[in-house]
């Protein structure tokens, strides 16, 4: 099956409301971030708010009777609901939020530090404690040598791409309406520039330069978007899957220059470096074929795509 061998009727638009956030810090201490800080900001992030909402302070979540009504569970464990049907075999949801880090490297102190922030679906409900939490973790230290940030101003991207400030410690938080990115037109050409490492496996091994294919991008961003609709929407996405899926392999891109970036990040829970390269570059497309994924392509660029998307990787950015 082919792109164009699919029925209009069969393909369904993802519908999933988000809003991206910038918290804009300023640092107390001089700071060090690693090179790429998404992984620091979330590990920072998700200690804090454990800090901030857990009650029973049992060791673990799973077996805590609030389990599944906790804050922290939601946005950083984010157990699949048992009453999902068919995605019951998934041992964990996608969390319903992507940390986009701010440049790394040296800070001096009064330095302004961002770190954005997308809520995607009902993520958003929990906006306040995401901000306390990430307002606690400043106070405690961030990056090599904990350096101090104090929160210092919010700010919520409008659909125009312009920033609007919708918090200041001290001042009440005004988030302004979720938006539903819509496609616009789809061109005849564009380009699509990975800006973080992307990482996508495909028979069970990681694809490089020289394997990629657009078929694994799009059946990985097909079942991410699924997922999130399902498990952080009230509206599950039901479309032709198998048909998407099938025609994704058909599509080849007219040129792709990419080459792999090797990183690692620090875990302190495993007290080892992970790997964590994968494929940056450009990919150029013809728009005529496109029709049933373009959707699926320009959401996203808000919900990034592979492995560690939670954390910023496999983000990309159309260019039209």
């Amino acid at each position: 099956m082919t792109a164009s061998t699919l029925s209009s009727d069969s393909v369904a638009l993802p519908i999933l409301p988000l809003a991206v956030y910038r918290l804009d810090f300023t640092a107390q201490d001089s700071i060090r971030l690693p090179a790429y800080a998404g992984s620091a900001w979330r590990g920072v992030f998700g200690r804090a708010l454990k800090r901030l909402v857990c009650v029973t302070r049992e060791p673990a979540c799973p077996p805590c009777l609030l389990y599944r009504s906790c804050v922290y569970p939601y946005l950083f464990e984010t157990p699949p609901d048992p009453a999902a049907g068919k995605l019951r075999k998934y041992p964990a949801a996608p969390h319903p939020y992507v940390v986009r880090p701010g440049p790394g490297g040296a800070h001096d102190a009064g330095a302004t530090v961002s770190v954005e922030v997308v809520l995607l679906g009902h993520g958003n409900r929990h906006l306040p404690y995401l901000l306390h939490a990430f307002e606690r973790a400043g106070q405690r230290g961030v990056g090599q040598g904990d350096g101090r940030l104090a929160l210092s101003r919010v700010a919520q991207q409008t659909p125009e791409g312009d920033w609007r400030p919708i918090y200041r410690p001290g001042e009440s938080l005004c988030p302004l309406p979720l938006a539903v990115p819509e496609p616009p037109p789809r061109p005849a050409r564009l380009t699509l520039e990975l800006e973080t490492p992307l990482r996508l496996r495909q028979a069970e091994k990681l694809m490089g330069p020289e394997a990629f294919q657009l078929g694994a991008l799009f059946a990985n961003l097909l079942r991410r978007i699924s997922l999130l609709t399902t498990f952080h929407t009230d509206a599950p996405l039901e479309t032709d899957f198998a048909g998407l899926n099938r025609a994704g392999w058909s599509v080849q891109p007219q040129a792709a220059r990419l080459r792999w970036h090797e990183w690692t990040r620090y875990s302190s829970r495993q007290d080892a470096l992970l790997p964590m390269g994968g494929l940056i570059g450009e990919i150029e497309l013809a728009g005529a074929g496109l029709e049933p994924f373009w959707p699926y392509l320009w959401l996203g660029q808000w919900t990034h795509a592979g492995k560690g998307a939670v954390m910023g990787l496999g983000r990309y950015r159309l260019l039209l």
